[in-house]
């Protein structure tokens, strides 16, 4: 199920995705589980045969570099690298694609104290291969995937968090 907190626009040549979510946890309950990289798979579609190689992960730090392998399209897994390059402890964290299917993957996840629980804010931009093709693929799949991904981290928050 898509939601209207998550978006995706166009522009200067790159797509920015953006998801927006309330947790009725406290901000150190969900900076210790988002920041710790062995729960991905936790929010991340069965399907898509998320599994860590570069072993488990340990804590969060600048400089990790993560690999894994994922189901991007039926059958084939992509290979991808990803590097946290930046934290600000109890804020935000930002990982980059160092080697995928995308020629640019820059993800923020922020995190603020509101109420008696704790606002996320996820943006990612991304550039796609394939020129005009791509483009293509994007409107015709990549977009569909993309919002499929969110939205079903979306829920499984909404499932482990605000019960």
């Amino acid at each position: 199920m898509e939601h209207d907190k998550i978006t995706i626009r166009y522009h200067s040549g790159i797509y920015t995705l953006e998801s927006h979510q309330y947790l009725s946890i406290n901000l150190e309950e969900a900076w210790s589980f988002f920041s710790d990289p062995s729960n991905l798979a936790k929010i991340t579609p069965s399907s898509m045969g998320f599994d860590i190689t570069s072993g488990k992960p340990g804590p969060m730090y600048e400089g990790q570099m993560i690999s894994y392998k994922i189901g991007i399209l039926p059958p084939f897994k992509s290979n991808w690298v990803t590097e946290i390059t930046k934290i600000a402890e109890g804020s935000y964290f930002i990982d980059e694609q160092r080697a995928g299917p995308y020629l640019m993957w820059h993800h923020e996840h922020h995190f603020k104290p509101s109420g008696e629980g704790t606002a996320m804010y996820d943006k990612v931009s991304y550039r796609i291969p394939g020129g005009p093709i791509g483009h293509l693929a994007h409107s015709l799949f990549i977009r569909k995937k993309l919002m499929t991904i969110f939205s079903y981290r979306y829920d499984t928050m909404e499932s482990y968090f605000n019960k």
